[in-house]
């Protein structure tokens, strides 16, 4: 959720940041470093309600009324913390657990470990969102140092994700696949074995070929039953973006894709979570996008047998500020913030950690980036310490400071 999505409208209700809405924040919460707030700010209370859902009885707010009914699948981890209050740190952080570019992320350090499930298909996937690039742009997602058959197949919007998926007309796969061998063949006559950029680009060949069998099926929604459409709110006008993309990464998975991003929220200010001017205005028009796509891609996965296989990560780059900014939004809050995780291994129907009264600090059980990070890996049966590669004289790895598991949950 691009531009950090406001915990306390979300999943962490705070009754007295509505009692002291107006007044100055009380000296015992403490202090923080905000990036635009002002120290005569007031708190900002939330419109939102909430109310219990599913057996266990969590309480989310009525922004995600569709979220809410998978609520026993969701462990929901309300002291989450980061390192930066500036969107691109913080998303870089987020995705490569550093605050700057040039180091691989998640996504890539998985499939560079794990290798891919599919040779018909990208085994990292990206699917931004239509209205623009983020702050931290591409490289957020980049194989960074790893070699580049781990980078990203980062799809487009609309009916037409990858382009130049059939053949021109009067060219048979016979002769696509002469031609790709004479191409290959010249490669191979003039390649330096250790270059790794060359090999790579040769792979792509081979890759882009495979791809006009297989994904055009994968790619194609129209056979899906209408019923299936409409639980992802395909079709639907505030919904059928990133509904389609949900249901998309849903056939990718069944498919064998390894790893796959689908951003809500593009550009930059209003286009994201990144509700500085209204947050109400804000958070009910993106989550209006995402709550329904959202819900669907997880019972989807569930009723076919795929949910306990497959690991699902919510959130963003930080939350937001109990203080107003501009009368009516939220600034970046990096300091207690929520996410969740669902599905592959992780017990559902939890919730740990929390902010305090105010939803200023994480003040019980905090987790970082790093705990996140090392968790996930966890759950894929990966160990933080021996998922490495040399870089500049040092074996890197995902968790520069080392993490922990959030055992609670898994």
């Amino acid at each position: 959720m691009a531009g950090g999505p406001g915990q306390m409208e979300t999943f962490d209700r705070k009754p007295l940041l509505n009692e002291l809405s107006g007044q100055s924040r009380p000296r015992e919460f403490g202090d923080v470093k905000y990036q635009l707030i002002k120290p005569t700010a007031k708190l900002l209370g939330t419109k939102r309600t909430f109310k219990k859902y599913g057996r266990s009885g969590i309480e989310v707010s009525d922004l995600f009324p569709h979220v809410a009914t998978c609520v026993d699948h969701l462990a929901i981890i309300r002291s989450c913390q980061g390192n930066s209050v500036v969107h691109s740190a913080a998303q870089y952080e987020l995705f490569s657990g550093r605050v700057v570019p040039g180091v691989p992320s998640i996504g890539s350090w998985i499939t560079f470990r794990l290798g891919a499930e599919t040779d018909s298909l990208p085994s990292y996937v990206v699917m931004p969102d239509p209205d623009g690039a983020l702050p931290a742009g591409q490289p957020m997602y980049s194989q960074g140092f790893l070699p580049a058959i781990y980078q990203p197949t980062m799809f487009r919007r609309g009916a037409k994700p990858v382009l130049n998926l059939g053949l021109p007309p009067g060219v048979s796969p016979a002769e696509r696949r002469r031609t790709l061998d004479l191409i290959q063949g010249l490669n191979r006559a003039s390649a330096d074995p250790l270059d790794e950029e060359f090999a790579e680009r040769m792979n792509a060949y081979d890759l882009a070929f495979r791809m006009q069998t297989e994904a055009p099926d994968v790619l194609d929604l129209s056979r899906e039953t209408q019923e299936t459409l409409d639980l992802y709110g395909v079709g639907a006008d505030a919904t059928n973006d990133y509904g389609r993309r949900c249901l998309l990464a849903r056939k990718l998975v069944e498919k064998g894709v390894r790893f796959i991003t689908v951003v809500s929220g593009g550009g930059s200010g209003k286009l994201t979570w990144d509700a500085h001017d209204d947050i109400e205005e804000n958070h009910l028009r993106m989550a209006a996008h995402a709550d329904k796509p959202i819900a669907g891609l997880i019972t989807d996965l569930k009723r076919r047998g795929l949910l306990d296989s497959t690991l699902l990560v919510w959130g963003g780059e930080f939350g937001r500020s109990p203080e107003a900014e501009a009368g009516t939004g939220r600034d970046h809050h990096n300091y207690g913030f929520s996410m969740w995780m669902a599905g592959g291994g992780i017990q559902g129907g939890r919730v740990v950690g929390a902010t305090d009264a105010i939803g200023l600090h994480a003040v019980k059980k905090p987790y970082h980036f790093r705990d996140i990070h090392t968790t996930i890996l966890n759950r894929l049966g990966l160990d933080q310490n021996k998922l490495t590669y040399p870089h500049l004289g040092r074996n890197e790895r995902l968790t520069f400071v080392e993490g922990k598991v959030i055992k609670e949950i898994v």
